[in-house]
């Protein structure tokens, strides 16, 4: 399901790249790039998932969320856009790396819950129990 979240916000950017953003100076590149990362580490989450690529898979998300909102409030490299626009793809982006992001949280959260419970309790007290059966009898 990460992959598949990732792969969309990908597919999305590289749409708009193609459609036409590529013609917006700094804004198309980074386009490219986003849609190239994503596509590349969904591919590597199909094959293992690593913290690290889960990592990497919010990072691209958190990454998009923020050129989105900045674009949006204060411009971003002297880019601005407005509300959902374009249509439907800004709204299906926000969608996919929203996604991206509560699956990675779920997952890390689902690691450190199954880590907790695989490994032995420790309390920090220090419990010694003596072996009775190696235990001489006082002479």
């Amino acid at each position: 399901m990460l992959a598949a979240t990732l792969a969309a916000s990908g597919y999305i950017h590289a749409q708009l790249y193609i459609d036409g953003y590529r013609f917006i100076h700094v804004i198309g590149p980074l386009f490219l790039l986003q849609s190239a990362a994503a596509f590349a580490v969904a591919a590597l989450l199909l094959l293992a998932a690593p913290l690290l690529l889960r990592i990497a898979a919010a990072a691209i998300a958190i990454g998009a969320l923020a050129g989105f909102a900045t674009s949006r409030t204060i411009g971003l490299f002297g880019f601005t856009e407005r509300g959902l626009q374009p249509a439907p793809q800004a709204l299906l982006s926000l969608i996919a790396e929203t996604l991206t992001l509560l699956i990675v949280v779920a997952w890390q959260a689902f690691e450190v819950r199954r880590h907790r419970r695989t490994r032995p309790h420790h309390d920090g007290i220090v419990r010694v129990r003596p072996d009775l059966r190696t235990a001489t009898p006082d002479r």
